[in-house]
């Protein structure tokens, strides 16, 4: 396992929209596409330990009720490789999880469920982390219309954080330098982008993403911890 400080200070915070408080009720099964479980790796292209839990995830994506993306991060792109998928924004919602869950940020990392993080290429650790997960406790669905996509939530959420992810599903690279150099990586559910939802409403259109993308809503509570979640995979693979 790798584990690297943060070489930077001062990140900027990834925006949280915020709402009044309400009750949430207690989670229902609806269908056989209900999410159970959310997995976000922090990964970077530079460390050489990451490709198996790159690997993982993107197994672990094709099992029916797992959402999963990877957020790569930037701490890794002095240190021989830039990754072309990294973000600073990626890092630090890394350091914000690792501060809530009283945890390290090292790569390769796997947050379950907002709620553990374990070490993303530990196959039997990552196993025991996803069936221990409690499941989200509010049914969302997402799906994709002539004027965006459309998003359903199931009940009223407030004091709640609300993310817009849309990812890659797969992406090759030939990496020429660092750790990784001479080998051609293959990254699974890459992050793109994350735009704030500021105002949840039962029943709302997003904005649309493209046909080769798919796109996550990912709702969280005040400690992070994934209350809701829904995903419209891509169309089509061009």
């Amino acid at each position: 396992m790798r584990r690297r400080d943060l070489v930077t200070a001062g990140l900027l915070a990834l925006p949280v929209a915020a709402l009044p408080v309400a009750a949430r009720r207690a989670h229902a099964a609806t269908d056989a596409a209900a999410t159970k479980v959310v997995l976000e790796l922090f990964t970077s292209q530079g460390c050489s330990s990451c490709p198996p839990a790159d690997a993982l995830l993107g197994e672990l994506s094709r099992e029916a009720g797992i959402i999963a993306l990877a957020w790569h991060v930037d701490y890794w792109n002095s240190l021989g490789w830039r990754d072309r998928f990294s973000r600073p924004e990626w890092t630090e919602r890394q350091k914000s999880y690792a501060q809530k869950l009283q945890d390290e940020v090292y790569t390769p990392a796997l947050v379950v469920n907002g709620a553990a993080m374990v070490v993303g290429s530990n196959r039997a650790a990552v196993r025991l982390a996803i069936a221990s997960a409690a499941p989200p406790s509010v049914t969302a669905t997402l799906r994709r219309s002539a004027s965006g996509l459309e998003a359903e939530i199931s009940e009223k959420l407030d004091a709640v954080t609300a993310l817009l992810v849309t990812y890659d599903p797969e992406q090759a690279t030939q990496v020429d330098a660092g750790e990784n150099g001479g080998r051609r990586l293959v990254d699974y559910r890459v992050v793109r982008d994350a735009r704030i939802v500021d105002e949840l409403r039962p029943k709302m259109t997003l904005p649309p993403v493209a046909e080769n993308q798919g796109a996550v809503l990912l709702i969280q509570d005040a400690r992070w911890r994934v209350i809701a979640a829904a995903e419209s995979p891509p169309r089509s693979t061009a």
